[in-house]
């Protein structure tokens, strides 16, 4: 037992030696990288010779590279993955810094070839190849502008997709709406990526857009029959649609100048706001631009874009995880971790209000530049870590108070809890035939939500008699 004592006074001491000055702890968000591709090519396309930054970058993808040529999405997946390779392989040649006749981007291209080519990539990655003149737009994208202004009481809306999939999606709208493409002369040419014949010039089969023909009727005749009674005329309705998609981004920018503080959204919605007519050098697109770079960290082997940096997560598990080790609340570690929590809880109407309406914001993001987008895995950590000087503090009360009142008022009808948003499950929506509508689309009950009022010690007679 005291070698057990010994080693959690050893692990308190770097945890607190750890924290940073304004009492959070930072730790990388480590993802694949995709991230890092993606913001070489934005950089590329964008004219920023950033080219400490590239460096960078560059290091951290090539060390990710496996003996077979291929990039995987996370450590343990079990092969090389498809997108994840064509993103790496169009960044380093985009970067400069490497040729199509090195050996490593030859093994990378026979992996893809082998694959099924460009044709066989996931969303994402076909988007960021057609939008700097690789892959080409379909003529029509899966889900029409128009749904911009349906409004959410209707059977089908924009707000039947979650909003991840929402700041992810309006930027994508507007983008393959505007067929936008931003090609410059020393764009890498990857035409050698493509494994099909094409069906006509420069056009190559879209499975998923010919399923949705079939498909995705419902869909369709439930905004047109909609947007028909709007009192435009019919030549202005999809002018409004890519204003409200435009508006709705500009609304949800963070103090930091991403989108809701995902990279991935931010990068796309750069790409959406340059389709809109901005200039590369307008402010938003500049605060976007230094918000990414601000979101990148330092690897072993030179930088990775995190998909969102963490530290209000990172800093109520850290506080928690010390306090149940055995330091008090009153530590000054602990004080400071708390102080710093205190200053992140929310106060700005999201969302989450449209289909929670009459609850005051309480909540926390899992970004400390989160100020409209809180969670609830991030909320129930707050809370724990907040907890035990909420005993004695009436500070700390008030906000943990607050913050249990928003948590239990995000409940679904089905009893579990969601992610973000509350009752958005729609089965419309996850029987898209987008990639992912049935994972990442939708905010269904989960099995954590059901751990919440047992994880936050809360009494079953305060869930039962609704002291909401």
């Amino acid at each position: 037992m005291s070698d057990v004592q010994t080693e959690i006074r050893r692990i308190q001491t770097s945890m607190v030696e750890w924290q940073k000055a304004d009492g959070s702890w930072r730790f990388c968000l480590e993802t694949s990288p995709m991230t890092d591709s993606h913001m070489i090519i934005l950089l590329r396309t964008l004219s920023i010779d950033d080219e400490g930054l590239i460096e960078k970058l560059v290091s951290h993808i090539v060390s990710k590279q496996q003996d077979d040529g291929s990039w995987k999405l996370y450590p343990d997946e079990p092969q090389g993955n498809l997108s994840a390779t064509i993103d790496s392989y169009y960044a380093l040649l985009f970067s400069g810094r490497y040729t199509k006749n090195e050996p490593r981007m030859a093994l990378a291209r026979s992996f893809i070839r082998e694959r099924g080519g460009l044709t066989q990539a996931n969303l994402l990655t076909k988007i960021t190849t057609a939008l700097t003149g690789q892959y080409q737009w379909p003529a029509h994208f899966i889900v029409p502008v128009e749904l911009a202004l349906l409004p959410p009481s209707l059977p089908v809306s924009f707000y039947d997709f979650v909003g991840y999939a929402r700041v992810h999606l309006a930027p994508m709208m507007i983008c393959a709406d505007r067929k936008y493409v931003k090609k410059l002369p020393d764009t890498p040419d990857l035409s050698d990526l493509y494994a099909v014949h094409p069906i006509a010039p420069g056009i190559y089969p879209h499975g998923i857009l010919e399923r949705f023909a079939k498909d995705g009727q419902v869909l369709l005749s439930s905004i047109h029959d909609y947007v028909q009674r709007l009192p435009f005329l019919p030549g202005k309705l999809h002018e409004v649609g890519l204003r409200r998609l435009e508006q709705f981004m500009l609304s949800r920018i963070e103090p930091d100048g991403t989108l809701y503080n995902y990279s991935t959204s931010t990068t796309l919605m750069i790409y959406a706001l340059l389709a809109r007519g901005y200039s590369s050098r307008d402010p938003v697109i500049q605060k976007a631009v230094a918000g990414l770079k601000a979101s990148v960290c330092s690897q072993a082997a030179g930088v990775h874009l995190q998909l969102a940096t963490s530290a209000v997560w990172d800093t109520a598990l850290s506080s928690h995880s010390l306090q149940r080790s055995g330091l008090s609340f009153s530590h000054p570690a602990i004080s400071q971790a708390n102080r710093y929590l205190l200053s992140k809880q929310q106060t700005t109407y999201g969302d989450w209000k449209i289909r929670n309406p009459g609850v005051k914001p309480g909540g926390w993001g899992f970004s400390d530049h989160n100020t409209m987008n809180p969670d609830i895995d991030d909320t129930t950590a707050a809370l724990r870590a907040l907890h035990n000087q909420a005993k004695t503090d009436q500070l700390a009360a008030a906000a943990w108070n607050r913050g249990l009142v928003w948590l239990l008022s995000m409940q679904n009808d089905d009893g579990g809890w969601p992610a973000f948003e509350k009752n958005t499950d729609s089965a419309l929506v996850r029987n898209l035939p987008i990639e992912g509508a049935d994972t990442v689309s939708t905010d269904p009950s989960t099995a954590d939500g059901y751990r919440i009022p047992t994880s936050l010690a809360i009494p079953p007679s305060f869930l039962l008699t609704g002291m909401l």
